[in-house]
């Protein structure tokens, strides 16, 4: 059995191995990896969260996510009390778990019932109070509670920043024609993008807006800088920050693009 944490625990931090010892201890037989995003980001989460749950895999494979900023109150949360616990059994066999927290479950598109399991006692529920709960929940025990209502996930926004700056959107349909330059804007930051069908359609040097490696039914559109980060470029885009196609292109002052919109 694979079991996939997807947390915001840092990378290499000590958290990822105190859980994976949880793991071990109540799940031998379960190989457990871990999959970092930033702190308190659920989009990047809940995208992760379903790249590994609606792609192809291994059935009895769980994934489980803890990003728990505990947002869903300002007032003081007594005994470290946080988001819900939530889960779905998807019919392909994956069991998902996670706090239901921002958009960490969204990008399922699918209803998921509270675990009726403590949400409060621990500063670190992901190690103390959660790993039992999704053992159980492997094992069959019924401990799934009412549906939770879910936020929407974000729409033409970026969702991922991967390892090569590539910026991961949930763009589905191409905005133009192939083969067609266009402005794109996220944040601050305007810069061209040619619009493709392949990511590496491009020279290098240049930036490609194409269906790229990751989707479930149809593909994510994601940026990429052949040669260079994307990420980069856009000034490192926080998860859920808007993907704009800037139209009218041959009326844009050419001297804005490539920079921040601010200091044009």
């Amino acid at each position: 059995m694979l079991i996939t944490v997807v947390a915001d625990y840092g990378v290499g931090d000590l958290a990822f191995a105190e859980v994976r010892q949880q793991f071990a201890k109540l799940m031998p037989q379960a190989d457990v990896t871990a999959v970092p995003v930033p702190a308190f980001d659920t989009v990047s989460a809940g995208f992760c969260v379903a790249q590994l749950a609606l792609t192809d895999g291994p059935a009895d494979r769980i994934v489980f996510a803890n990003v728990a900023p505990r947002a869903d109150e300002d007032d003081p949360r007594p005994d470290n009390a946080g988001e819900r616990l939530a889960a779905v059994r998807l019919d392909s066999g994956v069991l998902v778990v996670g706090v239901a927290s921002g958009v960490s479950l969204s990008f399922l598109g699918e209803p998921v019932r509270a675990v009726k399991v403590a949400d409060a006692g621990s500063q670190f529920r992901s190690r103390d109070v959660f790993p039992a709960a999704v053992a159980a929940l492997a094992r069959g025990e019924d401990l799934l509670g009412e549906e939770l209502a879910l936020p929407e996930a974000p729409h033409n926004a970026v969702v991922y920043t991967d390892g090569y700056g590539n910026l991961k959107t949930s763009w589905h349909e191409a905005p133009a024609e192939p083969g067609t330059t266009l402005p794109v804007r996220i944040g601050a930051v305007t810069a061209e993008a040619v619009i493709s069908d392949g990511v590496f359609t491009v020279p290098a040097g240049a930036m490609s807006f194409a269906p790229g490696s990751s989707g479930w039914g149809e593909p994510f559109y994601e940026l990429l800088l052949r040669g260079g980060s994307a990420a980069d470029v856009f000034g490192r885009p926080a998860a859920g920050t808007p993907v704009e196609i800037v139209r009218g292109a041959a009326e844009q002052d050419r001297r804005t693009v490539g920079k921040r919109d601010d200091l044009a």
